[in-house]
């Protein structure tokens, strides 16, 4: 996330995050922001958002006519202040920013792991399971093969990294060695 797009963001994502809070719908809120988010990074829907002859009424027009009955009123009316603020762009950081909210309100942790292979589901939850029992959480994992890694994972929770690669316990030792 860039610094301006966080800057944008975080008032659109705290006030929904509040309203959400206030009215008990925020796993309602996570999906109509989901689907704004897929609505607006849609290769198609993009291109036509990007095209200066539309204003934002007709940038509004166009989201609410594919996902109006998917949004309550006070979603459309966060699809409608977006676009006549020009800030659809800044959708999936308003969508992270609310997801970290939640789940920091629920005392959840979105835990990221890289690992040279993909992982199998059964070792997602078993790897979950091991860091809530350390961390006191309870754990979203999100897995990715990364091809730069040789062997071994690395986890991000947060502000702490745990590097279990290959690469990472080599460095690891050759700094203990002094090399």
């Amino acid at each position: 996330m860039s610094g301006e797009a966080t800057t944008i963001a975080r008032p659109y994502a705290e006030a929904t995050f509040a309203l959400a809070l206030e009215t008990d719908s925020v796993d309602k809120w996570a999906d109509m922001l989901s689907l704004v988010v897929q609505l607006v990074t849609d290769p198609d829907v993009a291109g036509l958002l990007s095209n200066h002859r539309l204003d934002s009424e007709q940038m509004t027009s166009l989201l609410l006519d594919v996902a109006e009955e998917h949004l309550t009123e006070e979603g459309q009316n966060l699809v409608r202040l977006l676009a006549a603020n020009g800030r659809l762009v800044v959708a999936p950081e308003i969508d992270g920013m609310f997801t970290d909210l939640k789940n920091a309100h629920q005392g959840a942790l979105e835990v990221m792991v890289s690992s040279a292979y993909v992982m199998k589901p059964a070792q997602e939850k078993l790897l979950a399971e091991a860091l809530s029992k350390k961390l006191g959480r309870e754990i979203h994992i999100t897995s990715e093969k990364d091809p730069d890694l040789l062997g071994g994972v690395k986890i991000r929770a947060g502000d702490m990294v745990i590097d279990g690669s290959v690469a990472g316990q080599l460095k690891q030792l050759s700094n203990e060695l002094g090399i």
